[in-house]
């Protein structure tokens, strides 16, 4: 059982300083795909817009409705979508599942800045909301 010291140290002034600056906040006006996530244990919602050309995210918009982890997850997601391949946005995706769910390693740049979401691991009610812009990205860049 966590107690609310615990709490306080998961949310860092790191991962709250990421919360406060997310980028890429305006949405699309004409995507090529839109996909919106919800998470059903705490409502945290994303969605997320692209536009594609020659194979990579040619421009990025997002909605962020949820916990400062969410947000923060967000944030470094979104200061690098731009420019990615599918490729590249499922193997963060699953990196970062892994980091939360199976103690894997922290993800491999450009999404490095994501090691900031380890302290979560241990909270498994938060991972959800953690997941939900790259979920999101996932199922817009296969549209």
């Amino acid at each position: 059982m966590s107690t609310d010291g615990d709490l306080i140290k998961l949310y860092s002034g790191q991962i709250l300083a990421l919360a406060a600056d997310i980028p890429h906040l305006d949405r699309l006006d004409a995507p090529d795909a839109t996909v919106k996530k919800r998470s059903p244990l705490c409502g945290s919602t994303v969605t997320v817009d692209i536009t594609m050309k020659d194979g990579k995210i040619d421009s990025f918009g997002q909605d962020v409705k949820a916990c400062a982890l969410g947000q923060a997850a967000a944030s470094v997601v979104g200061a690098q979508a731009v420019g990615r391949t599918p490729q590249e946005i499922e193997t963060a995706r699953d990196q970062l599942k892994a980091m939360l769910k199976q103690g894997g390693p922290e993800p491999d740049a450009p999404f490095d800045g994501l090691k900031v979401l380890l302290p979560a691991r241990d909270y498994k009610n938060r991972h959800a909301s953690i997941m939900l812009t790259l979920d999101a990205l996932v199922e817009a860049t296969s549209a």
